[in-house]
């Protein structure tokens, strides 16, 4: 078995993934400080299983990851691959070949692999224990490790050498035997605590037992008792029946008779209806007829009155105009656009005569520029001739030289800018090329980064939904648990200890239950209804009033307390709540009450004249108004004369068991809830991880592709600074070429100017006349603007008066014109008016002549009219007299009739109160006993003679088992007395037993199978940890047997090894306790040649060192290991020291592979293959190879690869 291969991907400073490909025999791993050597013992320690961080250098464990660098950004995990070869079958497993993995995220969680397949670190740690590769990692001699060896406590070096010996898995195997016998200790004591209360509890149980007994025979003796007395019971209610079935049938013969007479009577009283109802509407009809005629004669004098008012008004009136003459108007708007023509003409001749003052004005300044062009000319030439030939030949030579410089550098600069142009054409073909290539980049950086950001989206809405889900969970798990500690605190103030409770106990026939549990009230209510009920809210409904009377009965023969009693089976009493009308906010009491109908009167009765108001003060003016009760929300029960209520008071178990209804239902709902949340949650969890391995998928790639952007764009901005520099350099030469011409310009210019002074200076020295420099035609060209210019004003002048004349005539045309054609239309339609007002008051004079010749005509039929009504009212109002007669006769019938049909109606009621008692008795005797009643009859009637009771036959039995001369018992005829005395006491000895436990019998046999279960059971625990204890012996003595050989070897070993690295010098290993070789530690002691030192603490840095290594090479030769790595352990030994320890390495070469991070070249020459790490400016560790012997090895594989 030896290493084979470790590939790092994102460990510390290996961000892309390494391969270092390992052979038998040593290989040394060279390289400067700093480069990253050590990481690779750190990998090696990590995929085996370290956990802790400080022994990997680190302060969590997410420093192995590789944290980025200027040029490179950090990765997301770090990945060792650690593959071994196991052609010799060293390790447990049936492969030639494992391959071990563990991966790091940066969110904390680590997985690990087997050949591919996700496994444990228990594992890992299982798999490498036989090869004698445990926890403290005694193969791996990192940095530090020598000294914390001969540091550590003895107890701690033990553990190397069982490490070594394989002893891990026997501790691994007592530590697990001694949890189970730690877990078993728990339940041995839980299991006899629960014999041993099981046992207390037999006894009494047992005696419970027997009071159960004979209360199966009490019980039988009063069923007995009850089952005869609701025989005798129901013969009586059924001779009731019959009896008022006899009474109801006379009544109903005579109820026959009186309603044949009233039948008569009702024929002749329809007649002569029939009679009246033929003339009552003609009366009617001639009644309309005169109404009518005399609302119609009304109508027409008041039209014909008003048809005279309107025709003398419209006679009266007429139209009248007082506008100005429309042709006045049309003359005034001509001559305003006569006016407005002159107007515009003569603005057009003064805005002719401005412009021709301006062209004047412009000549003469002409003129008067060129005068003093002339006379500044004069003057200059005098002050040139002045001032000299000599000096001015000088300037213009100076001049001449200067332009020719300013040609030579306008042409350099030329080239420069050319060459520049030049560069900068050719660095941005370049960028247009890389630009290109970074679209295309940024088209696919662009749809990862949506496609990352979609990823992130969904990941946090997954987590919101995650977090939401939990967080309604945990709340409907919290109101689950108040809930149910509210309904179990309700339900306990709903244990009652009165009269009730022992009603309940013993269940008395007609009981319905109590009221709390048969009403309910509408919400916000419950208090007030409380206050109006009373005792009676906490009371116990009855069937009926015979069944509160045996029930009270029942109470004072068995001392049970006092009860409210509430009658069911009433009719009610709410007729008065649809009489009398309440005000706004008050409503009757029983309206907010729902129950069954079995109960529903007596509500109605409890509660009748009961009303519901908001405050007392309301309540107090309706009681004494109405004479009713009123009750507030608050419970203030309020009367005519009295008024109950204050402060808070004990709840009532109406109010209680509405709490409790209420708080039950939300509980149901609230569970339902946290079902519905259970299935969303894991739902939601299962696409929260989907969601987050995307996620980082999606990541993953985003960032490999923002390395090449990255790449992209620092090869955009090299050649942007080249053309840049290019365009600032032809820029600079343009703009020094631009100021160069310009002062080549002036240069030239200024020449020219030289040039001809000096020409002129010449030509006036050769003729020698002065210049004439008078300024008189400059005064008389400077007197001429001024003239031009007054001229110029005053025309401006002319032509804005023309045009504000002008304005103030435009469009007064217009407006008279359209003032006249308005006069015009106002005078038309005021002769349309006078036209209409004619024509009106001809017709309301006709109206006026018709209407009076109407108006006659209707008097005199209005009078007709009124006859004919008078005399059909005479008629109507006789037969009316007749008809009223007979009615009252009907009357008196039918309150006879009525009477004797309320008598029918209360025999049926009577009758059908039996036949519902008989029915309630009846059901009575079934739900109770389980009997058909004619079946109870036929077995318990009053004549069935009552057989011997089961005590008398018993003692007849035992008198005749004795031998003695006994008659057998008689049965006795029926006494309902004595039925009732034998119920009576036998529900007295049923009381004298106390409370009896029905299932007391089965609860004890159950309780004593169980108790004998446990037992066994105890047994089979005590046999068990006696097996468990017998197996942590074992491996005590194997790990006794193991660890001695292995510690003698170790001893022997150690020895020989200190002697060959101190040659002279005495070393060897004692146990501090040889007595326990279970728990023993080991002390080092060491002598080198030349000191009598045995203390380590005495030793040299180098001599310290080379102890530990013996203690390890000393291990590593008693218990080889298949391949070991020391980091720099020879890095404080000289020359000498260094060559023993290589012998030791050679040694241990022939049956182990060695991995050597070394400095020293002594070392480095007994390697089989050398590994070189260095590190780039970049901060990335890279590696290269060399086989020492034989052929050069492969070069480590490296890839650029980002995670």
């Amino acid at each position: 078995m030896h290493l084979k291969s470790l590939t790092l991907k994102g460990f510390k400073s290996f961000a892309s993934a390494t391969t270092l490909r390992f052979e038998p025999g040593i290989t040394c791993v060279v390289g400067p400080n700093g480069s990253g050597k050590s990481n690779v013992v750190d990998a090696l320690t990590w995929v085996m299983g370290e956990q802790g961080a400080k022994a990997l250098r680190g302060g969590k464990m997410q420093d192995v990851i590789f944290a980025g660098t200027s040029g490179r950004p950090p990765l997301g995990r770090a990945e060792v691959t650690l593959t071994i070869d196991n052609s010799d079958g060293a390790l447990p497993i049936e492969y030639s070949e494992v391959s071990i993995t563990r991966r790091m995220f940066r969110d904390g969680a680590g997985e690990y692999e087997i050949n591919g397949n996700s496994c444990r670190l228990m594992d890992v740690q299982e798999l490498l224990s036989d090869s004698g590769i445990g926890r403290e990692m005694h193969v791996i001699v990192g940095q530090g490790r020598l000294s914390a060896i001969l540091e550590s406590r003895p107890e701690d070096r033990r553990a190397f050498i069982e490490e070594a010996a394989g002893v891990l898995k026997h501790r691994k195997r007592k530590e697990k035997a001694l949890r189970k016998l730690d877990a078993m200790q728990v339940n041995l004591a839980r299991l006899t605590d629960l014999t041993a209360e099981l046992r207390r509890q037999l006894k009494p149980l047992g005696r419970q037992a027997e009071v159960a007994r004979r209360a199966q025979h009490v019980q039988a003796e009063l069923r007995d008792a009850r089952l005869r007395l609701a025989a005798d019971d129901l013969v009586t209610r059924r001779a009731e029946m019959a009896e008022h079935a006899a009474v109801e049938e006379e009544v109903r013969r005579r109820q026959d008779e009186v309603a044949a007479e009233l039948d008569r009577a009702n024929a002749e009283l329809a007649e002569h209806e029939q009679q009246l109802a033929e003339i009552t509407p003609a009366a009617a009809a001639a009644g309309r007829a005169w109404f009518r005629l005399s609302a119609l004669a009304e109508r027409v004098d008041a039209t014909r009155r008003v048809a005279a008012e309107r025709s003398r008004y419209l006679s009266e009136a007429t139209t009248e105009t007082t506008g100005p003459d429309p042709e006045e108007l049309e003359a005034q708007a001509l001559e305003a656009a006569e006016l407005e023509a002159e107007l515009t003409e003569a603005v057009e001749i003064a805005a002719e005569q401005l412009e021709t003052a301006r062209e004047e004005l412009r000549e003469r300044e002409a003129i008067a520029e060129e005068a003093e062009a002339a006379h500044l000319a004069a003057v200059r030439a005098i002050a040139d001739r002045r001032e000299g030939l000599a000096r001015l030949e000088g300037q213009v030579d100076n001049l001449r030289t200067k332009a020719e410089s300013a040609d030579a550098e306008e042409q350099r600069l030329t080239d420069a800018i050319a060459d520049a142009t030049e560069r900068a054409e050719a660095a941005i073909a370049q960028q247009d090329s890389a630009a290109g290539e970074l679209a295309q980049l940024e088209a696919s950086e662009q749809a990862l980064d949506e496609h990352h950001e979609r990823c992130v989206a969904a990941l946090n809405l997954s987590n919101e939904r995650v977090a939401t889900l939990q967080a309604q969970h945990r709340e409907a798990e919290q109101a689950i648990a108040s809930l149910s500690a509210r309904v179990e605190a309700l339900s306990m103030n709903l244990e009652r200890n009165d009269g009730g409770a022992w009603l309940l106990d013993n269940a008395p026939d007609g009981l319905l239950g109590p009221m709390s549990e048969l009403v309910t009230v509408e919400p916000g209510f419950e208090t007030a209804i409380a206050g109006a009920l009373g005792p009676a809210v906490d009371g116990i409904v009855t069937v009926d009033g015979i069944a509160a009377v045996r029930a009270l009965v029942a109470l004072k023969a068995g001392d049970g307390g006092r009860a409210a009693l509430i009658c069911g089976g009433l009719d009610g009493a709410a007729a008065r709540e649809r009489e009398v009308p309440l005000p706004e906010g008050a409503r009757w009491a029983s309206s907010v009450v729902r129950c069954g109908p079995e109960i529903r009167g007596a509500i109605d009765t409890v509660l009748a004249d009961t009303i519901i108001v908001d405050d007392p003060a309301q309540g107090l003016e309706l009681a004494r108004r109405l004479g009713v009760r009123a009750v507030t929300p608050a419970g203030d029960r309020i009367g005519p004369a009295s008024i109950e209520g204050g402060s808070s008071r004990r709840p009532s178990t109406l109010e209680v068991q509405s709490a409790i209804d209420a708080a039950t239902e939300e509980l149901a709902a609230t569970r339902r809830r946290v079902e519905e949340l259970e299935a969303a949650l894991d739902g939601a969890l299962t696409e929260q991880r989907e969601r987050r391995e995307a996620a980082e998928e999606a990541l993953a790639a985003l960032h490999e592709s923002d390395a090449s952007v990255g790449a992209a764009y620092e090869q955009m901005a090299r050649l942007g600074q080249e053309i840049r520099t290019a365009r600032a350099e032809a820029d600079k030469y343009t703009r020094q070429r631009s100021f160069l011409e310009k002062g080549r310009e002036e240069t030239l210019q200024k020449l020219h100017e030289l040039e001809e002074r000096l020409r002129l200076a010449r030509d006036e020295t050769e003729v020698g006349p002065e210049v004439d420099t008078d300024d008189s035609a400059r005064a008389e060209a400077a007197a001429a603007v001024g003239i031009a210019r007054g001229a110029e004003m005053e025309a401006r002048l002319a032509l804005r008066t023309a045009e504000e004349r002008l304005a103030s005539v435009r469009g007064k045309a217009d407006s008279l014109r359209s003032a006249a054609q308005r006069e015009r239309e106002a005078r038309e339609r005021a002769r349309r008016q006078d036209e209409i007002r004619r024509q009106a008051a001809g017709v309301a004079a006709a109206v006026e002549r018709a209407g009076a010749q109407v108006a006659e005509r209707l008097a005199a039929a209005v009078a007709t009219a009124q006859a004919g009504r008078d005399e059909l009212e005479e008629i109507k109002q006789a037969r009316s007299a007749t008809l009223d007669e007979l009615r009252l006769r009907a009357g008196e019938l039918s309150t006879t009739l009525n009477s004797l049909r309320d008598a029918v109606h209360r025999d049926e009621v009577a009758r059908a109160q039996v036949a519902l008692r008989i029915e309630q008795l009846e059901e009575q005797i079934v739900e109770t006993f389980g009997m058909a009643p004619d079946e109870l009859i036929a077995e318990y009637g009053p004549d069935v003679p009552m057989p011997p009771s089961a005590l008398e036959m018993q003692e007849y039995e035992e008198a005749k088992a004795r031998g003695e001369q006994v008659v057998a018992p008689a049965p006795m005829p029926y006494d309902r007395a004595t039925q009732e005395a034998r119920a009576k006491k036998a529900q007295k000895d049923l009381n004298t037993l106390g409370k009896v436990n029905p299932l007391a019998l089965e609860e004890f046999a159950a309780l004593e199978e169980r108790y004998n279960f446990l037992s066994s059971q105890l047994e089979d625990v005590k046999a068990a940890r006696k097996d468990l204890l017998d197996v942590v012996d074992d491996v005590d003595a194997r790990i006794l047997q193991v660890f001695t050989e292995a510690y003698a070897d170790v001893e022997r070993e150690f020895a020989q090894v200190f002697q060959t690295l101190f040659p002279g010098g005495e070393g060897r290993l004692v146990l501090t306790d040889p007595d326990d070789m279970l728990t023993t530690g080991i002390e080092v002691e060491a002598r080198p040649p030349g000191k009598k030192v045995k203390r380590l603490s005495l030793l040299s840095g180098g001599e310290k060192s080379l102890t530990a290594v013996a203690m390890l090479v000393a291990i590593f030769r008693a218990r080889p290991s298949p391949f070991y790595v020391m980091d720099e352990v020879e890095a404080a030994l000289d020359d000498t020291n260094l060559r023993r320890l290589i012998k030791l390495f050679e040694q241990l070469r022939e049956k182990s592979q060695l991995i050597v991070i070394t400095h020293q070249k002594p070392t480095m020459e007994i390697a089989d293959a050398l590994y070189g790490v260095s590190m780039r400016g970049d901060g990335i560790t890279t590696v290269i190879s060399q086989r020492m012997r034989g052929v050069n090895m492969p070069v480590a594989q490296q890839e650029d690869t980002s995670q």
